[in-house]
């Protein structure tokens, strides 16, 4: 296996060919079964959406119904991106357990939730291990710990990266509605709240690929070309199949009542492609530029030859 360093930065491609790295990425997608997997995690992703809204809406519940108000608005900020038959599936599971909030309900939701979406990292933690052909040595205690970790810091990155568009829109809204200055200024709140909810995303992404695969060697980046790929990806891909339904809504046709859980394991499935596309493309590029590298030393260094016996 080829050694990678771990300290360079991906944006740098010294002198690799684009189109090569695309190449090697098309030929690691077929070898590592990205559709497969992405099929696996979306089940568990689905698996762990429902038991979430559980012990969210039963805390919020129990604390205050403003505060399940708070949010039922940020909620309404993935209306932008899931599709809306999905996302009534998703609103209508949360009004039904939230109005039933008890303290057991509290206890057995967290404790549901909490182990529902770590099986989902952790299986993203094989997908990850498997992109970048890396044996998982990790114990099952150490690795599901892990995994637990990640899911609680995920979900708190992607509360705050929802509040982030929330909080630019009530700016806004205030800057020109209240305080009675130019719509610009207002348009510019928004942007500012939706480019921190990005960077929020972003940061995400980064987290995930830092911490869910085995890396010996670890070193920390922002933003890697695949996390920019992944991203990319995964915005085009949601509002491509938002505005296909739109047009093209078969789906409740075709399957009856449960076509708002298939819309929702379509989003899933998605979501859990572009992730891996994004990693791909980050090992297919490490691995070239540490196969270049290792060129260039030989052709630097060309190993002595040996002395022939007497």
């Amino acid at each position: 296996m080829v050694n990678r360093s771990p300290l360079r930065s991906l944006w740098n491609l010294e002198g690799i060919s684009l189109r090569v790295v695309l190449r090697r990425t098309a030929r690691s997608f077929l070898k590592d079964d990205l559709l497969g997997r992405s099929a696996q995690l979306a089940y568990y992703f689905l698996f762990a959406v429902f038991p979430a809204l559980i012990a969210t809406s039963s805390l919020l519940g129990i604390a205050a119904k403003s505060a399940t108000g708070f949010y039922m608005e940020i909620l309404q900020y993935l209306a932008k991106v899931i599709p809306p038959e999905a996302f009534d599936l998703v609103l209508h599971t949360f009004d039904q357990t939230t109005a039933h909030s008890t303290t057991g309900k509290v206890t057995v939701g967290l404790l549901a939730a909490l182990w529902s979406a770590s099986v989902g990292v952790s299986a993203m933690q094989d997908a990850l291990n498997s992109v970048y052909n890396i044996r998982e040595s990790r114990s099952y205690l150490r690795a599901r710990l892990s995994a637990m970790v990640l899911t609680v810091v995920i979900s708190i990155m992607l509360t705050f990266s929802l509040s982030s568009m929330l909080g630019g829109d009530l700016l806004g809204h205030w800057l020109t509605a209240t305080i009675g200055l130019h719509a610009v200024v207002g348009w510019m709140a928004r942007v500012l709240g939706y480019a921190a909810g990005g960077s929020f995303l972003a940061l995400t992404i980064a987290l995930l690929y830092y911490f869910a695969p085995n890396f010996k060697a670890r070193a920390w980046r922002w933003l890697t070309p695949g996390g920019a790929l992944g991203i990319t990806c995964w915005l085009t891909a949601s509002i491509g199949l938002r505005t296909y339904l739109q047009f093209f809504n078969n789906y409740s046709v075709t399957y009856g009542s449960l076509g708002a859980v298939i819309i929702l394991l379509t989003w899933f499935y998605l979501t859990a492609f572009t992730i891996l596309l994004g990693a791909e493309f980050n090992s297919e590029l490490e691995a070239a530029i540490a196969e270049r590298k290792l060129a260039q030393e030989q052709l630097s260094h060309p190993p002595k030859p040996r002395n022939e016996a007497a």
